[in-house]
């Protein structure tokens, strides 16, 4: 955490997201950390009480040894290392048992600012709502816990409609995390009504291609498509992006483009049908 901090440029802001740890005292240090670091709020990540089946993960057995290929016999494995490596490891820090009862506890140790990180619904908004966060970051944790969770610009509509319902929408902040890849996402996100977007996997691509200056390009390419996607719907600033921008009626709809085979059609010779006589 304090390599990450110390390299803030100048009135930067950094959020911190928190695992709770079964051992509270554990997670005050923590939390006494991040706040001694500068860190302006708690992210506390609420959707992952247990990790999903992450298989890459599993595979990091965190040992400077030979991978254990297991017993063989006549050549083939029939024993193999089970052993689930960073996917156990970072699954054994996590209490399962968070409730929303252990936001009083947090709250008794911190002054800093409480987001929710992981709300996938509607009725968790306004849970969330009720029990006074100051935000939410609607997200299914890239796709990486429940397999075929809504996306989170899914959720977003669903539940910025519940909180105008009970006139919340200023209440609490809402963000939103996963599937950012251009610039008209997030004019999307903004005309739902998110304040803020989170930008993952596009940040670690530029970062493993180029280093930091991939990282900016990045950055460069997603301020530079919003510009142009507000140019095109008409909009000066971002407070005139609205939800009367978007076409919402077919946003649960999920279409699946059936899959094309290139190499057969790009690349052989088409056989010639064999014209009946008949």
């Amino acid at each position: 955490m304090k390599e990450i901090t110390d390299a803030r440029a100048e009135n930067r802001t950094q959020f911190f997201q928190l695992y709770v740890n079964q051992d509270r005292n554990v997670t005050k240090n923590i939390i006494k950390m991040a706040e001694e670091y500068g860190c302006k709020a708690l992210f506390v990540t609420v959707d992952a009480p247990c990790l999903g089946k992450r298989e890459k993960d599993m595979r990091h057995k965190f040992t400077a040894e030979a991978p254990d290929m297991g017993k063989k016999v006549n050549g083939d494995n029939i024993e193999k290392n089970r052993n689930q490596g960073t996917a156990k490891s970072i699954s054994s820090f996590i209490d399962p048992s968070l409730n929303w009862n252990d936001l009083e506890w947090i709250r008794s140790v911190t002054d800093l600012p409480i987001v929710l990180k992981g709300i996938q619904c509607a009725e968790d908004a306004l849970l969330a709502l009720h029990h006074g966060v100051q935000g939410i970051v609607i997200s299914n944790h890239g796709g990486r816990q429940l397999d075929c969770a809504r996306s989170a610009i899914e959720i977003l509509a669903e539940v910025m409609d519940a909180l105008n319902s009970v006139n919340g929408k200023d209440k609490m902040e809402v963000y939103i995390d996963g599937g950012i890849r251009r610039g008209s996402d997030i004019y999307k996100a903004l005309a739902l009504g998110a304040k803020a977007v989170g930008v993952g996997r596009p940040m670690i691509y530029g970062l493993a291609a180029f280093g930091v200056p991939g990282v900016q390009k990045v950055i460069q390419i997603l301020k530079e498509e919003l510009e142009m996607t507000m140019r095109l719907m008409g909009t000066t600033s971002i407070d005139q992006i609205t939800p009367r921008s978007l076409i919402l009626r077919n946003i649960s709809d999920h279409f699946v483009p059936s899959p094309v085979d290139h190499l057969s059609n790009s690349v052989y010779i088409p056989i010639k049908k064999i014209q009946s006589k008949l």
